[in-house]
Formats: C-alpha cells, sequence, structure tokens
C-alpha cells in the first residue's frame, strides 16, 4: 500500500490536486493523509512565543481546521467512491514545510500531490513560495498539480535532463510505475548549447537508456534554448501530459525555480509536474 501526502488549504488549487491524485491512483491500494498546518509562512513573533492560547485563537483555528478536514473527507468519499483508499485527516500547528518533513518520515510517505498555488496565489505568480520549498527540499517525489487542471491520463511523459546525473533505479522508480499503469512513453529531452557531451554525460546517458531499456521512450535534443523555452517549444509540438525532473541540486532545476521573479513569469506550466529528488529519505 502505498503512502500519499496531500497537503490541503482548501483551495479550489488544492481540490484540484486531491482530485488528480485520487484518480492517478485509482486502481493502486493506497493511504492518504491528508494535512492541514494553521500557522502562516510568515507570522507575528510575538505570537508564537506567547502561547496561543492566551489569545483565545488557538482552539478556534484548530476547531474550524478540523470541521473544514471533516468536509474535505466527506467530500472526497462521496465523490471518489474507491475501497481501495483509505483517508487519515491531520490538522498540525506548525509550518508546513517543517510538518511535511515530520511525516514523510515518520508515515513513510511515498509521494507528496499538492497544488502549485493557494488560496492566495495570484495569476501572475508561477508557483506559491510553498510549492517552491516542498518540490526542492522534499526526501520523496513531489507532484505539483497547475491550477484548474482538468484531470488526463499521463501518456506522453516529457523528462528534461542536463545528463549530469548518475541516475541510479531509485530514480526511475516513479517513471516506471507511471510507464507500467498507463503504458506511457517518456520523451528523454536533452538541453544544451552546442558543447558535446562529456564522458561522464555519455556514461549517464548510457546509465538513463540501460534503466530504461524495457520501457517506451524516445530521445530528443534541444540545442541553444533555455530549459523553460525547450520545456515550452516541446509542448507544442507534443501532447505532453506529465513533466518530470530529477532536482539534482547544482543543476538548472535551481535556475529555473531561483532566478528571478519577472524571468519566471515567462515559464508557463499547464501540465502536472513530478519531482524526484536526488538523494531519497
Amino acid at each position: 500500500m502505498k503512502n500519499i501526502l496531500l497537503p490541503t488549504d482548501f483551495s479550489d488549487n488544492s481540490w484540484s490536486a486531491i482530485a488528480y491524485a485520487l484518480q492517478l491512483l485509482k486502481n493502486e491500494p493506497c493511504k492518504f493523509y491528508i494535512l492541514h498546518t494553521y500557522i502562516p509562512t510568515i507570522f507575528n513573533i510575538e505570537y508564537v512565543l506567547v502561547s496561543p492560547a492566551q489569545f483565545g485563537l488557538g482552539d478556534a483555528i484548530r476547531e474550524t481546521a478540523l470541521n473544514n478536514l471533516k468536509l474535505l473527507k466527506d467530500k472526497i468519499k462521496t465523490t471518489f467512491k474507491n475501497p481501495k483508499h483509505q483517508f487519515e485527516t491531520i490538522a498540525s500547528f506548525n509550518n508546513l514545510i517543517l510538518e511535511i518533513k515530520d511525516l514523510v518520515a515518520s508515515k513513510n510517505i511515498d509521494y507528496i500531490i499538492m497544488g502549485t498555488k493557494g488560496a492566495t496565489g495570484t495569476a501572475e505568480v508561477l508557483f506559491g513560495t510553498n510549492t517552491i520549498h516542498v518540490l526542492n527540499n522534499a526526501q520523496c517525489p513531489v507532484l505539483a498539480i497547475p491550477e484548474n487542471f482538468e484531470y488526463e491520463s499521463p501518456f506522453e511523459i516529457l523528462f528534461p535532463t542536463d545528463l549530469n546525473l548518475k541516475f541510479k533505479e531509485k530514480h526511475i522508480v516513479p517513471l516506471k510505475e507511471i510507464l507500467k499503469h498507463f503504458n506511457s512513453r517518456i520523451n528523454i529531452l536533452h538541453v544544451y548549447y552546442g558543447e558535446e557531451l562529456t564522458e561522464s554525460q555519455k556514461e549517464n546517458k548510457k546509465r538513463l537508456e540501460n534503466l530504461l531499456a524495457q520501457q517506451a521512450y524516445l530521445y530528443h535534443e534541444s540545442l541553444n534554448q533555455n530549459v523553460d523555452d525547450a520545456i515550452n517549444i516541446f509542448q507544442v509540438k507534443t501532447k505532453v501530459n506529465l513533466l518530470v525532473m530529477i532536482n539534482n541540486k547544482h543543476s538548472f532545476f535551481e535556475n529555473i525555480f531561483f532566478k528571478s521573479k519577472v524571468n519566471a513569469i515567462g515559464f508557463h506550466l499547464n501540465i502536472p509536474f513530478l519531482v524526484i529528488p536526488s538523494k531519497f529519505k
């Protein structure tokens, strides 16, 4: 049985992510942990240093969170009647990122599935701050679902890589699971600026091909383009249902998400985005 963590702030985007998760994993026995944290990312330090109970707010906030979680759980069970799925709700007075880190370890979480923006997200921002932190720091695969995305099976997968990672079986397992369940095809996209592959990159490419030897895949190259531009252009040419990247620190992944907000606005992601950590829990 898989253990899936579903963070929610009760926004429409978080519901879209939950709905996607339940449909993607409809044939898999799963236990879903529905998490809501109710301390803001940016908070009044005096409120934290002095017990929230002294303000008369802690119990009221928790009660509201628990009620909303119950309503959400009832909605899930009514909308998606699946005997293979179990649910547990968690309301935590904690920072979202810290709580996720604890739960990934204590609940042996296999995947985190969440929306790209929360209730306070704006159209001009690609991903919310929390989503970026989770994508970059989680010790298990994270699947981010864009706002207003209607579920479609991941038949065509786009996998950009700079071939600078020494691929291992654990990096490819999440991909293989999807490929097996949906008879998907993976499109490996190598983005580069005209330099020939180094010996290390050639070895990594061969290793990746060996790991995918029993799978349907195509290898593509994109010359003299930024990664985000290459992804967008590929999406125009090919109907892609899922974008997958490995978060290899000091690679182009960080360049996408930690460059200036002005530049990031140009990268409009409208398909689910699976991020696989290079180092697992």
